[in-house]
């Protein structure tokens, strides 16, 4: 086997060029690969992440504009939801809304503790909040928001992980220490696990209103709903809704942008079929990308056996056996496939960790949620070895299939061959 390797290298070493096309068809295939999917997935994650912070049962509501003339009014009007906007939905939907929780915001808080200092933006919300966010239903340590701090207007903050360990050196150290903000102290009572995209903090928001000046206005309304799953669903939600409110507001009741509403039934559904979308793309794409590797491969190899037919008839007239040259053959297309479509894996890996290091410092901010536009590109370990599989599995076929019709020729016709 040694000398077989000899033999290979040598090989190697007198045809740079070919070897050069090979390996750099083998490794462009496998890194276009794994770079695709891999910033497909990334993409798709931090849709995800973002998602993943809500429950599946919660409809928002938002403030809108009217697109519509009203009673006098002209369009373009800003319908603010406020605290009357809560009380229609406990009020006229009972059965179908379980649990509301309004929320205002207040942002670019710089928030001390000691010589440390943070800016954040306090997300005024109430106990209900906890049910319908994940981002907060995992408490590291302390508790959320609850009645009395709401009854009380205390001056009580929950904050996340990744803030409490830099605040405060660990998470552990953080419950029932003082923060200072905007001049106030606030009690640390709880703190959560880190949801990527999420840097608020958390306020009762009836704190936040009366510190703030915030009135009735609300920024959003969270409402824990039962039986709205599908599209139709939430069409007659909001139509009611709509009825309802309108009376409130003062816009055209059939008016869809007066108010906005998301239902996260509905948009899961909607998001899983883009997802699935995306990744059949992405897919159909690297699979086409692996394909044109392997052609390349194919072609490098046919040419190769042509060239070496001389070469093996001179071997079999001095005695070497078919099967020696045919291993000879395949050996080294696996060390070049091998060698060439690892280097392409490492560089495919290396380069969406490069995406994940740049894209994931871009961020987005959609009604008061921050989202990260790229999230953990990983790429399975096993979808990377089947490529490279795959690639020496092409190169073997397509340098065996020649090479058995070269050593079937006789020594004396091999001999003549150019």
């Amino acid at each position: 086997m040694f000398d077989t390797f000899q033999e290979i290298f040598a090989t190697l070493r007198r045809s740079k060029l070919r070897t050069a096309l090979t390996g750099i068809s083998v490794s462009v295939g496998i890194f276009l690969l794994i770079v695709l999917l891999g910033a497909g997935n990334g993409i798709i994650n931090a849709f995800l992440d973002m998602r993943g912070a809500l429950a599946l049962d919660v409809m928002n509501i938002f403030s809108g504009i009217t697109s519509k003339p009203y009673h006098g009014m002209k369009e373009g009007r800003r319908v603010q939801i406020d605290t009357r906007d809560m009380q229609i939905a406990s009020t006229n939907f009972q059965g179908t809304v379980l649990k509301s929780s309004a929320q205002v915001t207040q942002s670019n808080i710089t928030v001390r503790y000691g010589k440390q200092h943070i800016v954040r933006t306090f997300n005024g919300v109430s106990p209900a909040y906890r049910e319908m966010n994940t981002a907060t239903d995992n408490m590291r340590a302390g508790r959320f928001v609850n009645d009395v701090d709401m009854q009380q207007r205390r001056k009580v903050i929950v904050i996340s992980e990744n803030d409490a360990d830099y605040l405060f050196g660990t998470y552990r150290n953080a419950v029932g220490k003082y923060v200072t903000a905007d001049g106030g102290m606030y009690r640390v009572v709880g703190v959560c696990s880190y949801h990527r995209g999420n840097n608020d903090m958390y306020v009762p928001y009836t704190t936040l209103k009366s510190i703030y000046n915030k009135g009735n206005n609300l920024d959003d309304i969270m409402l824990r709903t039962r039986g709205i799953k599908s599209h139709e669903d939430v069409d007659r939600f909001d139509e009611r809704y709509r009825a309802i409110a309108s009376r409130v507001h003062m816009y055209a009741p059939d008016d869809a942008e007066a108010v906005w509403m998301f239902n996260t039934s509905a948009g899961a559904e909607e998001m899983n079929k883009a997802f699935d979308i995306l990744r059949v793309t992405l897919w159909v794409i690297g699979i086409l990308t692996l394909l044109s590797g392997v052609v390349s491969i194919s072609n490098i190899m046919l040419i190769t056996v042509r060239e070496r037919t001389h070469e093996f008839g001179i071997r079999k007239a001095l005695g070497a056996r078919p099967m020696t040259i045919l291993r000879g053959v395949i050996v080294e297309s696996v060390v070049i496939t091998t060698f060439f479509g690892y280097t392409g894996m490492v560089l495919g890996v290396l380069a969406t960790e490069y995406l994940n290091y740049v894209g994931g410092k871009y961020t987005v901010t959609v009604d008061n949620m921050t989202m990260t536009l790229f999230s953990n590109p990983t790429v399975d370990i096993l979808t990377c070895v089947e490529a490279l599989v795959v690639m020496i599995t092409a190169g073997v076929v397509a340098g065996l299939i020649p090479a058995r019709k070269a050593v079937k020729v006789k020594p004396i016709e091999a001999l003549r061959a150019e």
